[in-house]
């Protein structure tokens, strides 16, 4: 068994684990992109380090919330078409169709393999912001494959379902959506994981590999690599930290 991940941008990065390649939250714009909503205006700052068409055949999208363009933008619902699957929280899948399949948290799902194996893949939950001020339903993701166990947490920040997570998997890698993103509307509250949450996290689960996703790319993240690496020496953690190049393949072998 091997665990690689190829880092494209933002929250999206190609996993290959048990047998299966899945795709994190898709966001294939190129940069200069401008998202407007209602009350303020989203802004892509890098383009994907590997194109949509370029990555091969996929056999399943974790898609944390479908509502959020830094989560799945125009190209990325574009790329949607092409893939089997894509699990998503229950009111996503209503609003995209075809071969959406909805979860809800703690429910749990064999994947199939070519090789005629099974992944275990198991929704978890997650808070897009404060308690009672969150942006909306979204989902985390962990993976279970020969003894191992792999956590994509989507837009969450630090709290009890998040715990729980740990109570209930030994976590080998946590793809973590970071960057304390925040905007206007929400006020001076992080709407995803900060550096901070990062390494309590990496406290609780302790024999879990901290891989770094959604720190850069966008203009509403309020922290950046430094303020990760900084966090995690100050914890004397920075070993624990695996940080991804963009468009190569990490390959994180057994663990």
């Amino acid at each position: 068994m091997e665990l690689c991940i190829t880092y494209l941008g933002g929250p999206t990065a190609l996993v290959e684990f048990g047998g299966l390649r899945l795709v994190t939250d898709p966001t294939f714009d190129p940069a200069g992109t401008e998202y407007p909503a209602a009350a303020y205006t989203l802004r892509k700052t890098q383009s994907p380090a590997v194109a949509a068409a370029d990555l091969g055949a996929v056999d399943a999208v974790l898609l944390s919330h479908d509502h959020h363009a830094d989560n799945l933008d125009m190209a990325g619902r574009r790329f949607l078409a092409s893939v089997p699957v894509i699990y998503t929280t229950v009111t996503g899948a209503e609003r995209l169709g075809g071969t959406a399949r909805g979860l809800t948290p703690w429910q749990s799902i064999a994947c199939p393999t070519a090789s005629g194996g099974t992944v275990q893949l198991t929704a978890v939950p997650a808070r897009h912001g404060p308690a009672g001020g969150d942006r909306g339903p979204v989902l985390g993701f962990v993976l279970e494959a020969d003894g191992a166990a792999v956590y994509f947490s989507g837009d969450t920040v630090w709290f009890e379902g998040v715990e729980e997570i740990g109570r209930r998997f030994r976590i080998d890698a946590a793809l973590l959506n970071l960057g304390a993103a925040q905007v206007t509307v929400a006020g001076p509250h992080a709407l995803t994981f900060t550096a901070a949450e990062a390494v309590e996290l990496a406290r609780r689960w302790p024999h879990a590999s901290i891989v770094p996703l959604h720190f850069e790319g966008w203009e509403h993240f309020t922290e950046g690599r430094g303020e990760i690496e900084s966090a995690f020496r100050a914890a004397g953690l920075d070993a624990r930290v695996r940080w991804l190049a963009p468009g190569a393949v990490t390959h994180f072998g057994k663990p």
